[in-house]
């Protein structure tokens, strides 16, 4: 059309009926009212598929228009599908509107790095002169597999890589000199200090690792600290790998086909907000006639669709749990008696102690009622991020005490992990530490008091796999190039490695895989062309001829292999000895960590889009509480935990229980250290 079409047209174009192009729905999408050829696709998406009826129609005839009704705008967590599926264009995301025409992009594979569920995504880029020539990420797109996302994706996902090109990437070695100031040094000058460091320390090596690391990067980082007898550390607050290798989803399972016959429990968790792609498919699934069972001390949006939503105080989870496994109720015998069962339990509100007890006490449950080993049945642990799953896999835990290993270390290694930036608490264990060493992407807090930093690339530079909470090992692919002087995790790791004569694969996240494939038994017969095998999938993406699918990709790079339990290998189970969680002390009020989307991590603070969705300092009070402390809701409160104070706003949620005091992770205080559940201080007024 731009090439042959007419110069002039046979329209009088004053005639046209003109709107407004540019229109907000709220921040994160636009809206060209011109373009809008009120098809109600969006609409329809929210209410049917989202159950998020935030945008409809608004007047008649010509002037009908597409408005949201909610406060912020288009208050939704997947917002960003309805860019997908618009026909015409006239919705667009605020990174991207029209910064680019599709057949200008190139497409990289890869996967979602910010919560356990492991979403298939395309990533569009473009090398650009309004860039100085290099190569950007224009937007984020969602690429089909049916057995994990489907074709959607949450609005974290979609908007949340900014931090990877952030200007505040680290973008060389940094080692602190005699006076102690952190300066540039060179990378062969940096690692050979780590390792004479690490090789003096021995077994008092401390490597603590993040959930977003690949599996590549945790393998060569255990190696390296099991060669030294130092000491794994997950930096979790949540139990129960182990026991999801034994007893994890049967290999055909796939939520998309759980209906009639099937029930699912949700156990200590806020599933929207913790892993909003797995709200939806259970959503879906209750709409086909599959039990929903919600076990949690308040409400959730969960609820709406739960057939038995069960409630329990927190801290007396494991006696909930007892109750399922004794048959007491109609909820409990549903469960044992449906076809199957998949159990999804997450962490709010515990210890590691209290999630490990729950965490068996489910694989409990399932092999009671006779549905562990089963496709369509199994256990599946609602991790905070996207690869913890994969770290229990290759040999990481979690400890009660995270302040005291830290403290004790002789080296902390800490790789995609901000101790320091959690709570004081660990910030002084840090600083305890003989000597610490920072993988990271920016100088955070734990950072900031390294001896060294090492700078590290982002999952957009380069290529790796993850094990999602189903565990399905997935691969992604680089889509930009690396930052100048950055390495990725596993090949930081070999290069200490190889200073200490252990040699490790440095140049290849293929060949790390292949290693780990061939030490880790579970991963056995896995390669990198075998997670990058695809098969047909309904319904067909991008056949414009049949119907328009969306912008979303085909998938062509990959569905990944899900990894069998051990029961379902013939493996038999062992469940470890039951130890009952210490009981909460007593206080007026209890404090309570939650978690939210849109929290302040590390890697979503960067993202521009995301800015005034960013969770904010918020206490949540049950209205009688807030009566009787004299709190109104909105005004600005100091919070008291463990003799720290920060302010926070209040808002007043009847839903929750009298007595608590549910507070945002976000928030820095030590309601995030060791021990997640403490008394507070009353609330008191700035």
């Amino acid at each position: 059309t731009m090439h042959f079409g007419p110069g002039q047209s046979r329209f009088l174009y004053d005639e046209k009926m003109h709107s407004r192009k540019h229109v907000p729905l709220g921040d994160l999408i636009l809206l060209d009212r011109e373009r809008c050829i009120q098809c109600a696709r969006c609409v329809r998406f929210q209410d049917n598929v989202a159950d998020d009826p935030v945008i409809g129609f608004y007047n008649r005839g010509r002037a009908l228009e597409i408005v949201t009704y909610s406060e912020p705008g288009f208050a939704s967590y997947f917002s960003g599908n309805t860019t997908d599926i618009c026909p015409v264009g006239a919705l667009t995301t605020v990174d991207f509107h029209f910064g680019a025409r599709p057949w200008e992009l190139q497409t990289a594979a890869s996967v979602c790095t910010h919560c356990p569920v492991g979403c298939n995504l395309a990533v569009n880029v473009r090398r650009e002169a309004h860039s100085d020539g290099r190569v950007v990420i224009k937007r984020i797109l969602p690429r089909q597999n049916e057995a994990v996302n489907e074709i959607w994706i949450c609005d974290k996902g979609r908007f949340g890589y900014h931090y990877t090109e952030s200007p505040q990437r680290l973008t060389q070695p940094l080692v602190r000199d005699a006076s102690g100031v952190l300066v540039p040094a060179a990378w062969d000058a940096a690692l050979d200090l780590v390792a004479e460091k690490i090789h003096a320390a021995g077994s008092r090596l401390v490597t603590l690792a993040g959930g977003r690391l690949s599996n590549e990067d945790l393998f060569n980082l255990q190696q390296l600290t099991s060669a030294q007898g130092g000491k794994a550390v997950l930096d979790s607050l949540m139990a129960g790998g182990d026991l999801v290798t034994q007893l994890g989803l049967g290999r055909e399972t796939n939520f998309k086909t759980l209906g009639k016959g099937s029930a699912i429990l949700v156990a200590a968790c806020d599933l929207e907000e913790e892993a909003p792609i797995w709200w939806l498919r259970v959503k879906q699934a209750a709409e086909r006639g599959a039990l929903v069972v919600t076990l949690n001390p308040r409400q959730t949006k969960l609820d709406r669709v739960a057939k038995h939503s069960l409630r329990y105080a927190y801290g007396e989870e494991g006696a909930a749990f007892e109750k399922l496994l004794a048959g007491d109720g109609e909820a409990a015998q549903a469960l044992a008696a449906a076809e199957n069962l998949v159990v999804m339990v997450g962490s709010e509100g515990m210890a590691l102690a209290a999630s490990q007890q729950v965490m068996r006490l489910a694989a409990q449950l399932l092999v009671q009622t006779g549905h562990a080993g089963k496709d369509g049945s199994g256990l599946v642990g609602v991790w905070q991020r996207a690869n913890d799953q994969g770290a229990w896999d290759l040999g990481f835990r979690p400890v009660d005490d995270l302040a005291e290993v830290i403290s004790g270390a002789g080296v902390l290694l800490t790789a995609a992990a901000d101790p320091a930036g959690d709570s004081p608490h660990l910030a002084q264990a840090v600083d305890a530490a003989e000597f610490v060493v920072a993988q990271e992407l920016f100088l955070t807090e734990t950072a900031r008091r390294a001896d060294v930093v090492l700078p590290v690339q982002a999952f957009t530079e380069r290529e790796g796999t993850f094990t999602s909470g189903e565990r399905r090992v997935q691969r992604y692919y680089p889509a930009v190039p690396p930052l100048s002087e950055t390495r990725p995790d596993y090949a930081v790791a070999a290069a200490i490695a190889s200073r200490l004569d252990l040699p490790l694969e440095a140049h290849s996240a293929a060949l790390v895989f292949l290693h780990l494939a061939d030490q880790v038994g579970d991963y056995a017969g896995l390669t990198y062309q075998r997670l990058a095998e695809v098969a047909p999938q309904d319904p067909i993406m991008g056949r414009a001829d049949l119907y328009y699918g969306g912008t979303g990709y085909d998938n062509q790079q990959g569905l990944g292999v899900h990894l069998a339990p051990a029961l379902q290998m013939g493996i038999p189970v062992h469940l470890p000895e039951m130890v009952a969680a210490p009981p909460l002390p007593e206080a007026d009020l209890l404090a309570v960590p939650v978690t939210q989307l849109y929290d302040r991590g590390t890697t979503l603070v960067p993202s521009k889009p995301l800015e005034n969705r960013l969770a904010q300092p918020v206490v949540w009070l049950h209205p009688a509480d807030a009566d009787r402390l004299g709190m109104e809701a909105g005004e600005t409160v100091e919070i008291t935990l463990n003799g720290v104070t920060a302010p926070a706003r209040v808002a007043l949620d009847e839903t929750q229980p009298t007595g608590v005091v549910r507070v945002a992770r976000s928030l820095g205080l030590p309601v995030l250290g060791p021990a997640p559940l403490i008394c507070s201080a009353p609330l008191r007024k700035r």
